[in-house]
């Protein structure tokens, strides 16, 4: 159940020159938010993403933000995203009552385009936006086709997902190798299944280098961290994992607009359990009934040595 900071807000603005100016607190580390939160804008707003600027981590501009962390962002973005959309197609139909000179409710929103019953003129909206410039607008339009909105959410969300890992140990050495790996996560309605597949990938090689071999060691007479840097800290490397098979399951989310739920963090959860159980499957002849992270060789043959101890003297 991811958790989060409450509260996120969103910046929006439609400029003349045909860019749509998005600011928002969250702050990527790899998640590709500048690609998945334009697809969300174009398709809320029926503009190319390619028009779409996101702007992040600029601390002169960004005002209010909760991060990226626990599942959050695309949860958050998107909620604000819909609300602001919804603010920019009402602003969008008051000004273009006003430049095709006809009430409000004779304008209309549909497939990206303003338009009023009793004109034959119609306008995207970078088209209104170029129109807005050259009037005077009301005080209340004054700012043209810009909002701000937030949100606070305080609802959860319950990703759910299986892991299969299939292993294989040599009993001589204890070297286990991993042969399989099949992860399914329902992550929600999915934004950018390409991103959240490489998000599986990382999050899985996460989870299994705590299961099989990252440890930080100190010297216990002087505190000094003995695993400094990745000469001595054992993070898995390519020739550690397999070509894994993950599939995205979409079981929308009632908890926002877009019925979004964590994409980034299922797979690192499930993988230090599957990597274990499978290593405890393969010793469960020996009568290995428990080993601890992370699962070195020396570990896992110190309990295979120690299973046949206790076999022999029984």
């Amino acid at each position: 159940m991811p958790g989060c900071a409450p509260r996120e807000r969103a910046d929006v603005w439609v400029q003349p020159e045909g860019r749509v100016d998005v600011i928002i607190g969250t702050q990527p580390s790899g998640q590709g938010h500048e690609t998945s939160f334009a697809q969300v804008i174009s398709d809320l707003l029926f503009v190319p993403s390619d028009a779409v600027r996101i702007i992040l981590g600029d601390t002169d501009v960004v005002q209010v933000g909760g991060g990226s962390h626990s599942g959050r962002s695309m949860r958050h973005a998107a909620t604000v995203f819909s609300k602001a959309a919804v603010a920019l197609i009402g602003k969008g139909k008051e000004i273009a009552a006003l430049v095709m000179g006809t009430a409000l409710e004779n304008v209309s929103f549909n497939d990206g385009r303003f338009a009023a019953r009793d004109t034959n003129r119609t306008f995207d909206f970078f088209e209104l936006a170029r129109e807005a410039a050259q009037l005077a607008l009301p005080e209340k339009l004054k700012d043209g086709l810009a909002v701000v909105t937030d949100n606070e959410m305080h609802d959860p969300v319950f990703p759910n997902g299986t892991a299969i890992c299939e292993i294989e140990i040599d009993p001589d050495t204890g070297e286990m190798k991993i042969t399989r790996y099949a992860s399914v996560d329902d992550v929600g309605r999915c934004i950018n299944p390409l991103i959240v597949h490489g998000q599986t990938h990382g999050a899985i090689a996460q989870g299994v280098g705590q299961a099989m071999s990252e440890q930080i060691y100190l010297d216990p007479d002087s505190g000094q961290p003995l695993t400094g840097s990745l000469m001595d800290y054992a993070m898995p490397r390519a020739d550690t994992l397999p070509a894994f098979a993950v599939e995205i399951a979409e079981v929308l989310s009632p908890t926002n607009p877009l019925g979004i739920k964590a994409g980034g963090e299922g797979g690192t959860t499930a993988a230090p359990a599957a990597v274990v159980s499978g290593i405890l499957d393969a010793l469960r002849p020996l009568g290995v009934r428990e080993i601890a992270m992370p699962a070195t060789p020396y570990t896992i043959w110190s309990a295979i040595q120690k299973a046949k101890a206790q076999q022999a003297e029984k």
